[in-house]
């Protein structure tokens, strides 16, 4: 059973200034439990004695402080965890986000999107208790007992040899419920990415579902699914329940034997009222902190789990390879593809097998092929968002791969196959080629898109709200504003990515003059199925099943 993840202290700063101000506030509690011991102690035997409440309204005073001052620890440990758990998932977050972003925005380590969504989102109420109950108890489980024997071996040995010899029974029963904990949590986070990865799906595909009336199918799958992490988490919490009726008995019978000795001897002589109601005092405290600790372990392994995951994909983003060379410019030098081959992770055949192709200076090379022979692939390689099984990706003479990916990144202009529109103006949009660019270049960059004429029909012109919850735009609007961001990026190497697919004739015929345009004076790889496109091209290379089939040819 393991407390926390040392990957999380060695990566986030908040995670060891929280674990730094609960070992502090532990000391300060455990003290204040050994105060209020002594204190209660010395006022029952003092009143015993008969003793007046002026007589002991000192200690009294002091008891209160105690109470008080044990209350604002806890309290302390509460408000340092919460914090510091808002801050770890925060820097976890960004860590993740920007390691996907640099090193595996393809995605390709097997990933799925609801898996780091429920991870990054859903996980800060797991590390909340993690961070404010679980790893404030572990320091108090650690700290208290220790202070506990000491006192209690100071006043009386028989009572700490009992104490030490029952106090060992507690983290056994709590090591082995734990081990059996773990496996039924990781089971139920499990169900519960099950669970958010179908609904996800769900949400994405409404429109088809309702086209084929398999709605209710997809009500049936999703209440199964849920049935399934509901069993989960009822399993789990038995678990929890029976784990604390166990602590709660190795603690009970400790504490019990404890009594049973100092009461006898008490009645024997053999020790002073005082110091006998000090360890029974005392006896309780020193099983107190494991108890809660065991039942915290439950509350806290979805937090233990969350934050595993997510140093998991963040080891994985960070396993990517990354260069620090700065690449030379393609309008320069050739961009070579040398002996090529690459495989997915989830397929078992090759994509690409030993593919050779160059890009030179100011040329267009059309790409061409039935769908699934590794066009895209070959796009994904070249923007360095997928690295080679085997052979080489290079600028001239360099290899890409010794080169920092962001700065061979801005030397390219990419447009996919289905352009994302991000929640924003349209004039935001276009900026994404270049977030400098100023109102006149946004608008130039529209004009050779062939993009300007239907911006200025919107309601708000450059200023209309498109994307998530904005007004809808047709395929082929998106794909010209997509066009438009590779215009104002005014980058050497452009990458389209069959940017006529799913268009009506006009839209596409439209598309291919702004390509031709965008063409002129940059090296471009164009992915076409039409052969009007193709026909725009310098070269037409064919790729079938992963190899170059046909010589290159000069388009016509």
């Amino acid at each position: 059973m393991r407390a926390l993840d040392p990957r999380l202290l060695r990566r986030a700063r908040a995670a060891r200034v929280v674990l730094i101000a609960d070992a502090v506030l532990g000391v300060l509690a455990a003290l204040l439990v050994l105060a209020e011991a002594v204190l209660l102690a010395h006022i029952a035997a003092e009143a015993f004695d008969g003793a007046s409440l002026a007589a002991v309204a000192l200690p009294l005073g002091l008891l209160v402080a105690a109470v008080a001052g044990r209350a604002a620890a806890i309290w302390g440990f509460e408000v340092v965890g919460r914090r510091g758990a808002g801050n770890v998932l925060s820097q976890l977050r960004l860590e993740l986000v920007e390691h996907r972003l640099r090193d595996r925005p393809a995605a390709l380590d097997g990933a799925e999107s609801a898996d780091v969504a429920t991870a990054a989102v859903a996980g800060i109420d797991a590390l909340e208790a993690l961070f404010a109950r679980y790893l404030p108890q572990v320091v108090l489980a650690t700290v208290v007992p220790i202070a506990v024997l000491a006192v209690v071996a100071s006043i009386d040995l028989v009572s700490a040899g009992i104490m030490l010899l029952t106090l060992p029974l507690v983290p056994l029963f709590m090591w082995l419920v734990g081990r059996y904990t773990e496996h039924r949590t990781l089971q139920r986070w499990r169900a519960l990415t099950l669970l958010a990865t179908h609904f996800l799906d769900v949400v994405r595909g409404l429109p088809t579902l309702r086209a084929f009336n398999r709605g209710e199918a997809q009500v049936e799958r999703i209440a199964e699914v849920s049935d399934d992490y509901r069993r989960e988490t009822m399993g789990t919490l038995r678990v929890a329940f029976l784990s604390g009726a166990v602590l709660e008995l190795a603690a009970t019978l400790g504490i019990a034997l404890v009594a049973v000795t100092v009461g006898v001897r008490l009645v024997g002589g053999e020790i002073a009222f005082e110091p006998a109601l000090i360890v029974l005092v005392l006896a309780p405290e020193l099983y107190l902190p494991l108890r809660n600790l065991g039942a915290q372990y439950h509350a806290s392994a979805d937090g233990a789990a969350v934050a595993e995951r997510l140093i998991d994909l963040v080891d994985a983003s960070s396993a990517a390879i990354r260069g620090v060379a700065l690449p030379p410019s393609p309008r320069d030098v050739p961009v070579r593809l040398e002996g090529v081959s690459f495989a997915y992770p989830d397929r078992q055949a090759t994509v690409l097998d030993a593919v050779d192709l160059e890009l030179e200076p100011g040329e267009t090379v059309a790409l061409i092929g039935p769908s699934g022979g590794g066009k895209s692939t070959i796009a994904s390689l070249i923007l360095r968002l997928a690295e080679p099984l085997c052979g080489r990706v290079a600028a001239g003479s360099v290899d890409l791969a010794d080169c920092a990916p962001q700065v061979w990144r801005a030397q390219l202009a990419w447009v996919p196959q289905r352009p994302t529109l991000f929640r924003g103006t349209v004039a935001d949009n276009i900026r994404l080629g270049d977030a400098a660019a100023g109102e006149a270049r946004v608008r130039t960059a529209a004009e050779l898109a062939g993009a300007d004429t239907f911006i200025r029909a919107l309601p708000g012109g450059y200023r209309t709200l498109v994307g998530d919850g904005g007004r809808p735009l047709s395929a082929g609007q998106r794909q010209r504003l997509a066009l438009a961001r590779a215009f104002v990026r005014r980058a050497p190497l452009v990458i389209l990515d069959e940017p006529t697919a799913n268009l009506d004739p006009l839209s596409a015929e439209l598309v291919e003059d702004a390509v031709e345009r965008l063409s002129d004076g940059r090296t471009v790889l164009l992915i076409a199925h039409r052969p009007e496109l193709a026909a725009r091209a310098h070269r037409v290379v064919r790729l079938e099943a992963g190899r170059i089939v046909e010589p290159q040819v000069v388009a016509a």
